[in-house]
């Protein structure tokens, strides 16, 4: 089954990531994570608009009011875009220079589930790690290890998360308790090959989608780690995807330009744009943030 690719917003994102769909003000938002913006895409007037940010953000989940939990590169807090007014900071590794937060999702009882990488200058090493924040308290150490966090995203039930460290290739899948917050029994679910997995969604089959940077591809892989389909994406790197629409039909993906040499740019000239397909399955709609 073969499915167009649109270009939604032409954003030219240095680091387009982090996208979600906002069911209360239907809309699409994501950051450029060194662009230092937020963007969003309305899709029932055709609407983007990006907002400047005060510092990097690396994931994030829609609060009411247009306000967000936000996953700033350095730690967390509430934090209104419009304003930019925001809660107390809560430092996240600030006893780790090199590292700083990626990417990051919502679980299904509300809480965001996030990582961090090495950002060091030199060869990156396993020094990051993968927290969970409710809002509530301050955020919780859950596994360490990690060299560039990428594709957490959890099953329908909400009793698998997924995770990659995407300098390894390889996606794994935990075993995850909704109640208490903790995942177990780590396994590789799926491999890559030539590309690296980065950001990744679920669809409501329990579908797992990952966006291949250096790939040129969103990949939907079954419940088993069996590829399903491949879509093909003017881009060559591809950084997260997200279902949205009102009725949860439409796969947004966001992409990067950076480090891509003015070559590359020119072959590809949409780099860093907000893509839309209808792939024919659905999404699911995400929890609201535990703290809010």
């Amino acid at each position: 089954m073969s499915a167009k690719v649109y270009t939604v917003v032409e954003a030219r994102n240095l680091l387009g990531e982090g996208i979600v769909w906002d069911g209360v003000a239907e809309q699409v938002l994501w950051t450029d994570i060194h662009g230092k913006a937020l963007w969003s895409y309305e899709p029932a007037s055709g609407e983007a608009l990006s907002r400047a940010l005060p510092e990097r953000l690396a994931c994030f989940a829609p609060l009411a009011g247009g306000r967000i939990a936000a996953g700033f590169v350095g730690g967390v807090r509430r934090y209104d875009p419009r304003s930019g007014v925001g809660s107390e900071f809560v430092p996240v590794e600030d006893d780790i220079p090199a590292t700083r937060l990626n990417d990051g999702k919502l679980d299904r009882a509300g809480r965001l589930v996030f990582g961090t990488m090495d950002e060091g200058n030199g060869e990156t090493q396993p020094i990051g790690a993968v927290w969970s924040w409710d809002g509530m308290r301050a955020p919780r150490k859950l596994f360490g290890g990690v060299i560039v966090t990428n594709s957490i995203a959890f099953s329908p039930e909400g009793d698998r998360m997924y995770f990659a460290d995407s300098p390894t290739r390889t996606i794994w899948v935990f075993d995850y308790d909704v109640t208490t917050g903790e995942p177990s029994n780590r396994r590789v679910f799926a491999q890559t090959s030539g590309s690296y997995p980065d950001g990744s969604c679920v669809d409501a089959d329990g579908c797992l989608w990952n966006a291949e940077w250096d790939g040129s591809c969103v990949t939907r892989y079954t419940p088993e780690g069996r590829i399903d389909r491949k879509i093909a994406l003017p881009v060559s790197r591809p950084t997260c995807p997200a279902f949205g629409g009102p009725e949860q039909d439409v796969l947004y993906l966001t992409s990067a330009r950076i480090g891509l040499d003015a070559v590359r740019l020119a072959e590809e000239p949409l780099a860093g744009s907000l893509f839309a397909v209808r792939p024919g399955v659905t999404g699911l709609e995400d929890a609201r943030f535990a703290g809010e």
